[in-house]
């Protein structure tokens, strides 16, 4: 017993000893540091562009653009010096992207660019010509919208005040090629609000494989209700309304078009009588005759693909899938150069997979197979005869490189552990590898299509130097065992998690502990690979005495489908008994003290933090909730509707999951923050949680950015927000 009185002794000494010496040694972390000066912001490379020779790339270095080469690295020359891109008015353009013409003579630059909403954007474009060094505006008629070369580099099609435009770049001349276009109305060639941020694409119109038509959605809003949002810019507050289809109302009619460039004439697709459908994804295929439209049902989960003849108009179904759940839109349909075949993703298996067809919509092979998710489709090379692919699918927590031939041999590229990712050249010779653990910033480096490392191109050397000036203390993986948290088959299952600890800690002290979630359906906070901003924060958090830790509750992705879709029409319900069964667990830790533990989650992990405050009320004492839905009656329909079907389908799945019905439960301490411009999760989510607040007498803490979106930046508002929430932590996890 003595021996080990004087061992527990030394540990406890030796552990004073490291604490001492690391409060010495690092710099103290300043919220200052993280959200303002940058400090922490890692290097990647800028501007990625893979040339047609297939054996150069260009990036955004300094306001230029310079092109390397693959095997050497070497800099092969500048394509354009920043110097050259000076405006008619004489000021400089600041080059932050820029699109490559197909034959790569001509530059499309946007400038003086402003934010629509999360992905739109509008800009002054101009048009660099890499042969005669001239620079000049695409319009003068105003700021366009996705402006975009023909495939042969004579036009560029764009979108203004809701029409589509092309100007001939041969004869200066710029034709108007739909009229009907007005706000919140009518839209052609781009997408609505709801599309943009629930199907990710702003962009909808195309350039067919030999430049002469284009394919388009148009939306007709007429019958979508309208939201107002407040600005407060001047004496009297502007007002902005826009359509906003929240659940079981009405959404856009969306139809296909096709326009001929030399008869002038537009067809109108025929996408079938029924029009409460979506049109997630269009796109031409190999053949310039040959349209792909992807309609999906307003259940989402009925899935079909269509090749629309370009002349005719005729449809003719070349896939089909239905879906117990629901069916995730993504941008893997790949239509191969031989034009008798095609690939996609599918979960029809209860994992995401592979899958080759032919065009007459038969299916020839299931190319991937496991119980692994498939994360990312790179593309075919028609060179190797492979599919190139990230998978996760040693580990749901980390992401790894792969080939699969067309018979269904799968190859390793990258199996470092971690995130890997890749962004391959023309022909898929080469791809510039990134790598990242969440203890290692990214590492650029080049490799060939075996996946060999040739070299080192950044290595974020800086940033490491820094992460060892500041005491950066490694997060720690760990899962998290309950007897209680089961799929619907009945089986048992662990929660993947990371725990990050003081670097001063002490096993025999007791610390309060941050629980950070997000947990909406498909995402991931648990995982391998470099983070930033809230990751610097948690650092300083640690430094500050509290232990953080992160989980991935069901509902969560790269587990499969049973494990991601089963929180199916109840949206909230089992996200909530794992995020308790996980303060449960982190209280029977000797080092934990159970009545201080806290929450803290943006947007659907605010959604999820209010959940926690109200049922969870018993094992949690303090809760941050930024930008949350509080009602799933206020969220839009695309999202909601996937994943709870209609309001009035299932009205007892929204309102038993709705933060704004529990919360007379509420004991703790609840922060509540929100943008008052917020055009996804509306400021109204906030407004009517104070109501149902003040209606229950429980006292909370309230904190509005005012003209702030969804993001709550701008300024110094990230600053301000993050010293709002370090403030409220230690005034309520803190030993009083």
């Amino acid at each position: 017993m003595k021996k080990i009185r004087i061992l527990l002794t030394l540990t406890v000494l030796m552990a004073s000893a490291r604490c001492i010496q690391a409060q010495e040694q690092a710099k103290e972390i300043r919220i200052e540091d993280i959200w303002a000066s940058r400090i922490f912001s890692a290097e990647s490379v800028s501007g990625l562009r893979p040339l047609k020779d297939g054996k150069t790339y260009a990036t955004i270095e300094k306001g230029s653009i310079n092109i390397y080469d693959y095997a050497s690295s070497s800099l092969v020359k500048t394509m354009v010096s920043a110097d050259e891109l000076i405006a008619p008015d004489s000021s400089r353009i600041q080059l932050s992207s820029y699109e490559l013409s197909q034959d790569e003579n001509l530059l499309l630059i946007p400038s003086e660019t402003e934010q629509i909403y999360r992905h739109s954007t509008r800009s002054n474009f101009y048009i660099f010509d890499l042969r005669t060094r001239t620079l000049s505006p695409l319009s003068s008629g105003g700021k366009q919208q996705l402006a975009t070369f023909s495939p042969d580099g004579q036009l560029v099609a764009f979108v203004r005040d809701n029409n589509i435009f092309v100007k001939n770049l041969n004869t200066n001349i710029e034709q108007q090629i739909t009229a009907d276009g007005k706000p919140n109305h009518i839209i052609n060639g781009t997408t609505d609000w709801v599309y943009e941020e629930e199907f990710s694409f702003t962009r909808a119109f195309f350039w067919a494989p030999d430049s002469r038509r284009i394919a388009y959605l148009r939306f007709d809003e007429s019958k979508v209700r309208e939201f107002n949002m407040v600005y407060y810019n001047d004496l009297y507050p502007e007002l902005y309304t826009y359509k906003y289809p929240k659940a079981g109302e009405d959404n856009a009619i969306v139809t296909v078009h096709i326009w001929d460039k030399e008869s002038g004439q537009t067809l109108n697709v025929d996408t079938g009588q029924e029009t409460d459908i979506y049109i997630p994804r269009i796109g031409w295929t190999t053949d310039p005759n040959l349209l792909s439209i992807q309609r999906l049902n307003r259940l989402q989960n009925h899935l079909e693909v269509f090749l629309a003849d370009a002349t005719s108009g005729r449809l003719r179904k070349v896939y089909d899938e239905h879906n117990q759940y629901y069916v995730d839109i993504t941008d893997d349909l790949t239509f191969l150069p031989d034009g008798r075949h095609f690939i996609i993703s599918s979960e029809r298996d209860g994992f995401n997979h592979l899958y080759l067809y032919d065009l007459n919509g038969r299916l020839v092979r299931q190319l991937t197979k496991g119980s692994w998710d498939v994360t990312k489709l790179y593309g075919y090379s028609s060179r190797y005869r492979k599919i190139y692919f990230q998978a996760a699918a040693i580990s749901p927590t980390e992401r790894q490189l792969y080939s699969v031939d067309l018979k269904g041999k799968i190859s390793p590229l990258v199996l470092s552990s971690g995130h890997n990712n890749a962004f391959f050249s023309d022909d898929f010779s080469y791809f510039i590898h990134s790598h990242s653990t969440i203890n290692q910033p990214p590492v650029f480096s080049l490799r060939n299509n075996t996946g060999k490392e040739l070299r080192i191109l950044k290595d974020n050397s800086r940033l490491r130097a820094t992460m060892k000036d500041y005491g950066w203390h490694d997060f720690e993986f760990y899962t998290i065992e309950d007897p209680s948290i089961n799929l619907p088959d009945g089986s048992n299952v662990s929660l993947n998690a990371w725990m990050l600890k003081p670097e001063t800690f002490d096993p025999i002290k007791k610390y309060p502990v941050l629980i950070y979630i997000y947990g909406g359906p498909g995402a991931q906070t648990v995982n391998n690979s470099w983070s930033g901003g809230n990751n610097w924060w948690f650092q300083m958090l640690a430094d500050q005495g509290f232990i953080v830790v992160s989980v991935d509750n069901r509902g969560t992705g790269s587990r499969g489908e049973a494990f991601k879709k089963m929180t199916y029409m109840q949206l909230g319900k089992y996200e909530t008994e794992d995020l308790i069964a996980t303060a449960r667990y982190l209280s029977g830790l000797n080092f934990v003290d159970p009545e201080r533990i806290g929450i803290f989650g943006w947007s659907y992990g605010g959604y999820m933090s209010s959940l926690g405050i109200t049922k969870g009320a018993d094992v949690f004492r303090s809760a941050i909730a930024v930008a949350p839905v509080t009602n799933w009656r206020y969220y839009d329909n695309i999202y909601t509707e996937r994943y709870m079907r209609k309001p009035q389908e299932n009205a007892e799945g929204y309102d038993q999951n709705s933060p704004i019905n529990h919360v007379s439960s509420i004991k703790g301490h609840y922060l509540l923050v929100h943008g008052s411009a917020d055009d996804n999760v509306h400021y109204q989510n906030a407004m009517e949680m104070i109501n149902a607040l003040v209606a229950a007498n429980k006292q909370f803490e309230l904190m509005i950015y005012p003209n702030r979106n969804h993001g709550i930046f701008g300024g110094n508002t990230r600053v301000h927000l993050y010293r709002l929430m370090t403030d409220f932590l230690n005034r309520t996890l803190k030993a009083e």
